[in-house]
Protein backbone atom coordinates (compact mmCIF):
# COMPACT_ATOMS: atom_id res chain seq x y z
CA UNK A 1 0.00 0.00 0.00
CA UNK A 2 2.86 2.39 0.79
CA UNK A 3 4.65 1.34 -2.41
CA UNK A 4 1.16 2.49 -4.17
CA UNK A 5 1.05 5.85 -2.18
CA UNK A 6 4.58 6.71 -3.52
CA UNK A 7 3.73 5.65 -6.99
CA UNK A 8 0.37 7.88 -6.88
CA UNK A 9 1.96 10.79 -5.29
CA UNK A 10 4.47 10.97 -8.05
CA UNK A 11 1.04 12.06 -9.98
CA UNK A 12 0.99 15.84 -10.55
CA UNK A 13 -2.30 15.16 -8.34
CA UNK A 14 -4.45 18.34 -7.14
CA UNK A 15 -3.32 19.28 -3.56
CA UNK A 16 -6.79 19.08 -1.83
CA UNK A 17 -6.52 15.32 -3.36
CA UNK A 18 -3.48 14.04 -1.78
CA UNK A 19 -3.57 12.20 1.01
CA UNK A 20 -7.13 10.83 0.59
CA UNK A 21 -8.33 7.17 0.45
CA UNK A 22 -10.71 5.98 -1.75
CA UNK A 23 -14.48 5.48 -0.06
CA UNK A 24 -15.63 1.86 0.51
CA UNK A 25 -16.15 -1.21 3.23
CA UNK A 26 -14.39 -4.44 3.09
CA UNK A 27 -15.59 -6.51 0.20
CA UNK A 28 -14.84 -10.28 1.65
CA UNK A 29 -16.52 -13.45 1.25
CA UNK A 30 -18.27 -14.57 4.17
CA UNK A 31 -21.98 -16.05 4.19
CA UNK A 32 -23.65 -13.30 5.81
CA UNK A 33 -23.04 -9.69 3.88
CA UNK A 34 -24.70 -7.39 6.83
CA UNK A 35 -21.96 -4.12 6.15
CA UNK A 36 -23.42 -1.80 3.41
CA UNK A 37 -26.80 -1.73 3.79
CA UNK A 38 -28.00 -3.72 0.74
CA UNK A 39 -31.20 -5.05 0.53
CA UNK A 40 -30.20 -8.61 1.13
CA UNK A 41 -33.98 -10.12 0.26
CA UNK A 42 -32.79 -10.01 -3.29
CA UNK A 43 -35.23 -9.24 -6.30
CA UNK A 44 -38.54 -11.77 -6.36
CA UNK A 45 -38.37 -13.69 -9.31
CA UNK A 46 -41.40 -12.18 -11.02
CA UNK A 47 -39.82 -8.78 -10.76
CA UNK A 48 -36.53 -10.76 -12.37
CA UNK A 49 -38.36 -11.75 -15.11
CA UNK A 50 -39.72 -8.32 -16.24
CA UNK A 51 -36.47 -6.77 -15.56
CA UNK A 52 -34.94 -9.30 -17.86
CA UNK A 53 -37.59 -8.98 -20.74
CA UNK A 54 -37.09 -5.58 -20.51
CA UNK A 55 -33.18 -5.25 -21.21
CA UNK A 56 -33.63 -7.71 -23.60
CA UNK A 57 -36.16 -5.40 -25.70
CA UNK A 58 -33.95 -2.53 -24.96
CA UNK A 59 -31.09 -4.21 -26.07
CA UNK A 60 -32.25 -4.48 -29.72
CA UNK A 61 -31.60 -0.90 -30.11
CA UNK A 62 -28.32 -0.97 -28.41
CA UNK A 63 -26.71 0.62 -31.36
CA UNK A 64 -28.38 3.83 -30.79
CA UNK A 65 -27.93 5.98 -28.42
CA UNK A 66 -30.44 6.39 -25.14
CA UNK A 67 -33.03 8.87 -24.43
CA UNK A 68 -30.80 11.57 -22.68
CA UNK A 69 -33.59 13.16 -20.74
CA UNK A 70 -35.11 9.68 -19.84
CA UNK A 71 -38.35 11.20 -20.24
CA UNK A 72 -40.89 7.96 -19.75
CA UNK A 73 -38.30 7.07 -16.55
CA UNK A 74 -38.65 11.01 -14.95
CA UNK A 75 -42.32 10.08 -15.41
CA UNK A 76 -42.17 7.20 -13.46
CA UNK A 77 -40.43 8.30 -10.82
CA UNK A 78 -42.87 11.28 -10.62
CA UNK A 79 -45.68 8.96 -10.47
CA UNK A 80 -44.13 6.95 -7.77
CA UNK A 81 -43.50 9.53 -5.32
CA UNK A 82 -46.60 11.61 -5.75
CA UNK A 83 -46.80 15.11 -3.41
CA UNK A 84 -47.97 16.85 -7.08
CA UNK A 85 -44.47 16.25 -8.67
CA UNK A 86 -44.19 15.92 -12.34
CA UNK A 87 -41.18 15.01 -14.82
CA UNK A 88 -39.94 18.58 -14.85
CA UNK A 89 -39.08 18.11 -11.21
CA UNK A 90 -37.45 14.81 -11.65
CA UNK A 91 -33.27 14.14 -12.30
CA UNK A 92 -31.47 10.89 -12.23
CA UNK A 93 -28.35 9.67 -12.75
CA UNK A 94 -26.18 6.41 -11.87
CA UNK A 95 -26.75 6.03 -8.42
CA UNK A 96 -27.76 8.97 -5.60
CA UNK A 97 -23.95 9.65 -5.78
CA UNK A 98 -23.64 10.98 -8.88
CA UNK A 99 -26.74 13.00 -8.53
CA UNK A 100 -24.93 14.66 -5.41
CA UNK A 101 -21.91 15.16 -8.09
CA UNK A 102 -23.75 17.22 -10.46
CA UNK A 103 -25.10 18.85 -7.70
CA UNK A 104 -21.68 19.63 -6.44
CA UNK A 105 -20.56 20.38 -9.68
CA UNK A 106 -23.05 23.09 -10.61
CA UNK A 107 -23.55 25.08 -7.06
CA UNK A 108 -20.34 23.86 -5.41
CA UNK A 109 -16.71 24.26 -6.76
CA UNK A 110 -13.46 26.40 -6.02
CA UNK A 111 -14.54 29.14 -3.62
CA UNK A 112 -17.76 27.57 -2.16
CA UNK A 113 -18.15 25.53 0.27
CA UNK A 114 -20.67 22.41 1.70
CA UNK A 115 -21.39 22.13 5.35
CA UNK A 116 -22.19 18.47 6.38
CA UNK A 117 -23.00 17.30 10.33
CA UNK A 118 -20.65 13.84 10.87
CA UNK A 119 -21.06 11.67 11.95
CA UNK A 120 -22.72 11.54 8.75
CA UNK A 121 -22.56 9.99 5.44
CA UNK A 122 -19.35 9.56 4.58
CA UNK A 123 -19.28 10.50 0.97
CA UNK A 124 -19.64 14.14 1.32
CA UNK A 125 -16.41 15.60 2.04
CA UNK A 126 -15.11 13.22 -1.12
CA UNK A 127 -17.70 14.38 -3.31
CA UNK A 128 -16.88 17.89 -1.93
CA UNK A 129 -13.04 16.82 -2.70
CA UNK A 130 -13.49 15.95 -6.17
CA UNK A 131 -15.22 19.16 -7.06
CA UNK A 132 -13.19 21.44 -5.60
CA UNK A 133 -15.53 22.60 -2.81
CA UNK A 134 -14.36 23.02 0.50
CA UNK A 135 -16.33 20.56 3.21
CA UNK A 136 -16.69 22.21 6.24
CA UNK A 137 -18.10 20.42 9.43
CA UNK A 138 -21.26 21.27 11.48
CA UNK A 139 -21.52 20.02 15.23
CA UNK A 140 -24.14 17.47 16.39
CA UNK A 141 -25.09 17.29 20.07
CA UNK A 142 -24.57 14.74 22.35
CA UNK A 143 -26.36 11.25 21.23
CA UNK A 144 -26.08 12.92 17.93
CA UNK A 145 -29.36 14.89 17.74
CA UNK A 146 -29.15 17.92 15.28
CA UNK A 147 -32.01 20.12 16.18
CA UNK A 148 -33.52 22.99 14.48
CA UNK A 149 -32.34 25.69 16.74
CA UNK A 150 -28.97 24.42 16.42
CA UNK A 151 -28.60 23.83 12.40
CA UNK A 152 -29.97 27.13 11.45
CA UNK A 153 -27.77 28.92 13.99
CA UNK A 154 -24.52 26.63 12.45
CA UNK A 155 -26.12 27.63 8.97
CA UNK A 156 -25.85 31.21 9.44
CA UNK A 157 -22.35 31.38 11.40
CA UNK A 158 -20.56 29.36 8.06
CA UNK A 159 -23.10 30.34 5.09
CA UNK A 160 -22.50 27.65 2.80
CA UNK A 161 -23.25 27.33 -0.14
CA UNK A 162 -24.60 23.62 -0.20
CA UNK A 163 -25.75 21.70 3.21
CA UNK A 164 -25.93 17.83 3.62
CA UNK A 165 -28.92 16.95 5.62
CA UNK A 166 -28.64 13.05 5.57
CA UNK A 167 -32.52 11.56 7.06
CA UNK A 168 -32.48 8.99 8.31
CA UNK A 169 -28.76 9.48 9.15
CA UNK A 170 -26.15 7.63 7.84
CA UNK A 171 -24.46 5.71 10.40
CA UNK A 172 -27.01 6.52 12.74
CA UNK A 173 -30.18 5.61 11.06
CA UNK A 174 -31.98 8.08 12.51
CA UNK A 175 -34.44 10.43 10.85
CA UNK A 176 -34.54 14.72 11.04
CA UNK A 177 -37.88 16.34 11.98
CA UNK A 178 -39.34 18.41 9.22
CA UNK A 179 -38.38 21.46 11.29
CA UNK A 180 -34.91 21.32 10.92
CA UNK A 181 -35.12 21.04 7.47
CA UNK A 182 -37.25 23.98 7.15
CA UNK A 183 -34.88 26.06 9.80
CA UNK A 184 -31.71 25.06 7.64
CA UNK A 185 -33.77 26.70 4.32
CA UNK A 186 -34.47 29.77 6.18
CA UNK A 187 -31.41 30.12 7.58
CA UNK A 188 -29.45 29.68 4.23
CA UNK A 189 -31.43 32.68 2.46
CA UNK A 190 -28.18 35.27 2.77
CA UNK A 191 -25.71 32.70 1.28
CA UNK A 192 -28.55 31.49 -0.98
CA UNK A 193 -27.36 27.96 0.01
CA UNK A 194 -28.61 24.64 -1.60
CA UNK A 195 -30.14 22.84 0.94
CA UNK A 196 -29.86 18.62 -0.19
CA UNK A 197 -32.08 15.90 2.09
CA UNK A 198 -30.70 12.65 1.26
CA UNK A 199 -33.63 10.76 1.83
CA UNK A 200 -32.04 7.22 0.43
CA UNK A 201 -33.89 5.21 2.99
CA UNK A 202 -36.82 6.63 3.52
CA UNK A 203 -38.84 3.62 2.65
CA UNK A 204 -37.60 2.31 5.52
CA UNK A 205 -39.01 4.63 7.87
CA UNK A 206 -41.32 3.94 10.50
CA UNK A 207 -45.39 4.44 9.13
CA UNK A 208 -46.37 8.15 9.19
CA UNK A 209 -42.80 9.40 8.76
CA UNK A 210 -43.27 12.79 6.65
CA UNK A 211 -40.81 13.28 3.93
CA UNK A 212 -38.80 16.45 3.00
CA UNK A 213 -40.98 16.36 -0.25
CA UNK A 214 -43.99 17.63 1.25
CA UNK A 215 -41.51 21.22 1.72
CA UNK A 216 -40.63 21.58 -1.63
CA UNK A 217 -43.08 24.11 -3.55
CA UNK A 218 -41.59 26.93 -2.95
CA UNK A 219 -38.42 26.17 -2.09
CA UNK A 220 -36.57 26.66 -5.14
CA UNK A 221 -33.23 25.93 -3.24
CA UNK A 222 -34.33 22.83 -1.72
CA UNK A 223 -33.26 19.33 -2.94
CA UNK A 224 -34.58 15.82 -1.47
CA UNK A 225 -32.47 12.75 -3.14
CA UNK A 226 -33.36 9.45 -3.16
CA UNK A 227 -32.38 6.11 -4.44
CA UNK A 228 -33.54 2.85 -6.05
CA UNK A 229 -30.20 0.95 -4.82
CA UNK A 230 -31.80 -0.18 -1.15
CA UNK A 231 -36.13 -0.26 -1.05
CA UNK A 232 -36.12 -1.09 -4.68
CA UNK A 233 -32.73 -4.05 -4.25
CA UNK A 234 -31.15 -2.31 -7.70
CA UNK A 235 -28.03 -1.99 -5.41
CA UNK A 236 -26.24 -3.41 -8.55
CA UNK A 237 -28.20 -1.03 -11.22
CA UNK A 238 -27.05 1.81 -10.09
CA UNK A 239 -30.08 4.75 -10.21
CA UNK A 240 -30.63 7.65 -8.12
CA UNK A 241 -32.67 10.12 -8.33
CA UNK A 242 -33.63 13.70 -6.74
CA UNK A 243 -36.70 15.74 -7.06
CA UNK A 244 -36.64 19.42 -6.93
CA UNK A 245 -37.81 22.74 -8.61
CA UNK A 246 -37.36 22.06 -12.16
CA UNK A 247 -34.60 24.97 -12.52
CA UNK A 248 -32.56 22.40 -10.27
CA UNK A 249 -33.15 19.50 -13.31
CA UNK A 250 -31.96 22.63 -15.64
CA UNK A 251 -29.00 23.44 -13.56
CA UNK A 252 -27.65 19.91 -13.29
CA UNK A 253 -27.64 19.29 -17.31
CA UNK A 254 -25.28 21.80 -17.75
CA UNK A 255 -23.05 19.57 -16.13
CA UNK A 256 -24.16 16.05 -16.86
CA UNK A 257 -22.30 13.77 -19.62
CA UNK A 258 -23.92 13.17 -22.76
CA UNK A 259 -26.56 10.34 -22.64
CA UNK A 260 -25.42 9.45 -18.92
CA UNK A 261 -28.02 7.01 -17.88
CA UNK A 262 -28.16 4.21 -20.29
CA UNK A 263 -31.04 2.09 -22.46
CA UNK A 264 -30.38 -1.04 -19.71
CA UNK A 265 -30.64 1.07 -16.68
CA UNK A 266 -33.73 3.07 -17.98
CA UNK A 267 -35.27 -0.19 -19.13
CA UNK A 268 -34.06 -1.80 -15.67
CA UNK A 269 -35.34 1.05 -12.94
CA UNK A 270 -38.67 1.70 -15.48
CA UNK A 271 -39.45 -2.20 -15.04
CA UNK A 272 -38.51 -2.03 -11.05
CA UNK A 273 -41.14 1.13 -10.94
CA UNK A 274 -43.89 -1.17 -12.52
CA UNK A 275 -43.72 -4.01 -10.32
CA UNK A 276 -42.77 -1.78 -6.75
CA UNK A 277 -45.69 -3.53 -5.03
CA UNK A 278 -43.16 -6.96 -4.39
CA UNK A 279 -40.18 -4.98 -3.81
CA UNK A 280 -42.26 -3.00 -1.54
CA UNK A 281 -43.37 -6.14 0.51
CA UNK A 282 -39.72 -7.42 1.19
CA UNK A 283 -39.14 -3.40 2.62
CA UNK A 284 -42.12 -4.35 5.12
CA UNK A 285 -40.47 -7.25 6.15
CA UNK A 286 -36.73 -5.13 6.43
CA UNK A 287 -38.42 -2.94 8.79
CA UNK A 288 -39.96 -5.92 11.39
CA UNK A 289 -36.05 -7.32 11.15
CA UNK A 290 -34.47 -4.00 11.89
CA UNK A 291 -37.45 -3.47 15.01
CA UNK A 292 -36.19 -7.05 16.39
CA UNK A 293 -32.60 -6.27 16.32
CA UNK A 294 -33.12 -3.07 18.40
CA UNK A 295 -35.00 -5.35 20.83
CA UNK A 296 -32.74 -7.94 20.83
CA UNK A 297 -29.86 -5.70 21.20
CA UNK A 298 -31.58 -4.12 23.90
CA UNK A 299 -32.23 -6.69 25.69
CA UNK A 300 -28.50 -7.78 25.63
CA UNK A 301 -27.47 -4.50 27.42
CA UNK A 302 -26.17 -2.82 24.44
CA UNK A 303 -27.73 0.75 23.17
CA UNK A 304 -29.11 0.69 19.46
CA UNK A 305 -30.29 4.05 18.40
CA UNK A 306 -33.72 4.38 16.85
CA UNK A 307 -33.73 3.92 13.00
CA UNK A 308 -35.97 4.53 10.53
CA UNK A 309 -33.51 3.11 8.36
CA UNK A 310 -32.39 -0.52 6.87
CA UNK A 311 -29.73 -0.61 9.24
CA UNK A 312 -29.03 -0.27 13.43
CA UNK A 313 -26.45 1.54 14.72
CA UNK A 314 -25.55 0.13 18.62
CA UNK A 315 -23.36 1.01 21.02
CA UNK A 316 -22.70 -0.18 24.24
CA UNK A 317 -19.18 -2.12 23.63
CA UNK A 318 -16.10 -1.71 25.11
CA UNK A 319 -14.29 -2.94 22.05
CA UNK A 320 -15.94 -2.48 18.68
CA UNK A 321 -12.97 -3.48 16.28
CA UNK A 322 -12.74 -7.18 18.78
CA UNK A 323 -16.32 -7.70 18.56
CA UNK A 324 -16.61 -6.82 14.66
CA UNK A 325 -13.31 -9.28 14.23
CA UNK A 326 -15.20 -12.08 16.10
CA UNK A 327 -18.24 -11.90 13.92
CA UNK A 328 -16.79 -11.85 10.88
CA UNK A 329 -14.56 -15.20 12.01
CA UNK A 330 -18.05 -16.31 12.87
CA UNK A 331 -19.03 -15.61 9.32
CA UNK A 332 -21.16 -12.66 9.52
CA UNK A 333 -19.90 -9.41 8.04
CA UNK A 334 -20.98 -5.96 10.17
CA UNK A 335 -19.45 -2.72 9.32
CA UNK A 336 -17.18 -0.77 11.58
CA UNK A 337 -17.50 3.11 11.29
CA UNK A 338 -14.60 3.70 13.84
CA UNK A 339 -16.73 5.92 15.95
CA UNK A 340 -16.20 4.91 19.59
CA UNK A 341 -17.98 2.16 21.04
CA UNK A 342 -20.11 1.56 17.81
CA UNK A 343 -21.23 -0.69 15.44
CA UNK A 344 -23.48 -0.53 12.61
CA UNK A 345 -25.21 -3.40 11.11
CA UNK A 346 -28.21 -4.05 8.02
CA UNK A 347 -30.94 -5.40 9.09
CA UNK A 348 -31.44 -8.64 6.36
CA UNK A 349 -33.40 -11.58 6.38
CA UNK A 350 -34.94 -13.28 9.25
CA UNK A 351 -32.65 -16.19 8.74
CA UNK A 352 -29.44 -13.91 8.22
CA UNK A 353 -30.94 -11.46 11.12
CA UNK A 354 -30.77 -14.65 13.95
CA UNK A 355 -27.68 -15.61 12.63
CA UNK A 356 -26.65 -12.27 13.65
CA UNK A 357 -27.76 -11.83 16.97
CA UNK A 358 -26.92 -15.48 17.84
CA UNK A 359 -23.30 -14.97 16.95
CA UNK A 360 -23.32 -11.32 19.34
CA UNK A 361 -24.92 -12.74 22.13
CA UNK A 362 -22.42 -15.59 21.88
CA UNK A 363 -19.71 -13.33 21.45
CA UNK A 364 -21.05 -11.41 24.28
CA UNK A 365 -21.72 -13.85 26.79
CA UNK A 366 -17.90 -14.94 25.98
CA UNK A 367 -16.21 -11.53 26.67
CA UNK A 368 -17.84 -9.49 29.41
CA UNK A 369 -15.62 -7.01 29.22
CA UNK A 370 -16.29 -6.44 25.46
CA UNK A 371 -19.67 -4.13 27.44
CA UNK A 372 -18.63 -0.46 28.05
Amino acid sequence: MNQQLERLNRLPLRSNLRGLTPYGAPQLDVPILLNVNENTHGVPADVRAAISAAVTEAAAGLNRYPDREFTALRKALAEYLGHGLDETNLWAANGSNEVLQQILQAFGGPGRTALGFPPTYSMYPLLASGTDTQYITGERAEGYDLSAESAARQVKELQPNIVFLCSPNNPTGTGLGLDVVEAVYDAGADSQAIVIVDEAYHEFAHDGTPSALTLLPGRERLIVSRTMSKAFALAGARLGYMAAAPEVADALRLVRLPYHLSAITQATALAALEHREALMADVQDIKKQRDRIVAELTRMGLKPAASDSNYVFFGGLENPHQVWQELLDAGVLIRDVGIPGHLRVTAGTEAETTAFLTSLERILAGHAALHA
